[in-house]
């Protein structure tokens, strides 16, 4: 992870032509067919440093082990710079939206959010829905408010949008296409993982690959409980100015951020035949997209390395995996082609 104070780790996506900017993301335009013309927008030029956090973490308000001061602790003490309480907003819990602001301070700090719930998908009775950047008066759901309308009045109301653990909660494709409020979707859940469903990357790559304009991010989902695995195991790096919660929000709104489990991913470069990826030391760089297939390389550490984008043609956009040798993953936000 990029150190405190650093601005040396700089990541981001270079091209010619003219910069172009999506809502969420990086967008990139002009002629893809054949790759000539690319414009690329660069989300993170100009000032700035990444920020590390978790945006999935339960207390003590819901059904976690320790209460919010101890979650907050966790997380400062392993060098995060924040981190997302989301008790579940059921009425067991009195709907609880768990205010962390005491716990701010100049080197780190919090947002504040929920995991909403309301009816319902094809195989659950409830939605699981990460919202940060909540409102704490925030309203429960309505008697017949359904999963979809109380994300988008979440959206509304300024927070960010996640689809939580698809592959843990069994959704379809059809569930996953009527939450039309997600910014991004859960694409590792590291309790999940312990279910041998954390990697909901299948579903994300089918919405991807019908034109769904979607973020990614990993997280802990944090119970603290002793049946848990450990803590600290998936995070996003978010690239702000500065660690004020508004800060943050705004990139994590704006798609400014990769998600990892272990390596870093320093810079990627695209051009009109190539990309470039600068990383830590990984033993795979992949690119993959909306077609079958991937380019890759391997090595024993790579730290660079450039694939051409010639297979992607066809794709409306493309990815990047970084893999080290403990199998971490890291991944950037799609990188949309057209």
């Amino acid at each position: 992870m990029a150190g405190r104070g650093s601005t040396s780790d700089c990541w981001w996506l270079v091209g010619w032509g003219g910069v172009g900017v999506g809502e969420t993301g990086w967008v990139v335009g002009g002629e893809w067919e054949g790759l000539v013309g690319v414009v690329v927008a660069l989300p993170f030029a100009g000032g700035g440093r990444f920020w590390r956090g978790n945006l999935h973490t339960h207390t003590d308000r819901s059904d976690g082990g320790v209460g919010p001061g101890e979650a907050v602790r966790c997380y400062r003490d392993a060098g995060y710079d924040f981190v997302v309480i989301t008790d579940h907003f059921r009425a067991e819990f009195g709907f609880p939206i768990t205010d962390t602001r005491e716990f701010r301070s100049p080197a780190f700090t919090t947002l504040i959010g929920a995991e909403l719930h309301a009816p319902r998908t094809e195989h659950s009775s409830e939605w699981h829905i990460v919202a940060v950047g909540l409102p704490l008066d925030f309203a429960p759901p309505g008697p017949e408010e359904t999963g979809p309308h109380l994300a988008w009045r979440a959206r509304e109301a300024g927070a960010f949008i996640g689809m939580a653990h698809p592959s843990a909660s069994l959704l379809t494709l059809a569930d996953a296409e009527s939450l039309d409020a997600a910014h991004a979707v859960e694409v590792y859940n590291a309790v999940s993982a312990w279910e041998d469903r954390g990697d909901s990357w299948h579903i994300c790559d089918l919405l991807l690959a019908q034109g769904r304009r979607l973020d990614v991010y990993a997280a802990d989902d944090a119970h603290f409980q002793p049946q848990d695995p450990p803590g600290c195991a998936a995070w996003v790096q978010v690239w702000a100015e500065s660690l004020k919660p508004e800060s943050l929000q705004a990139a994590l709104l704006a798609g400014h951020y990769y998600s990892s489990t272990g390596p870093e991913i320093h810079q990627i470069e695209l051009d009109d035949t190539q990309i470039t990826v600068r990383c830590s030391p990984a033993t795979r760089v992949l690119v993959t997209g909306g077609v079958p297939g991937k380019r890759v390389q391997a090595g024993a550490a790579l730290t660079e390395c450039t694939l051409p984008l010639d297979m992607f043609g066809r794709s409306a956009y493309i990815r990047v995996t970084v893999v080290d040798a403990d199998g971490g993953r890291a991944w950037s936000n799609p990188i949309w082609l057209r």
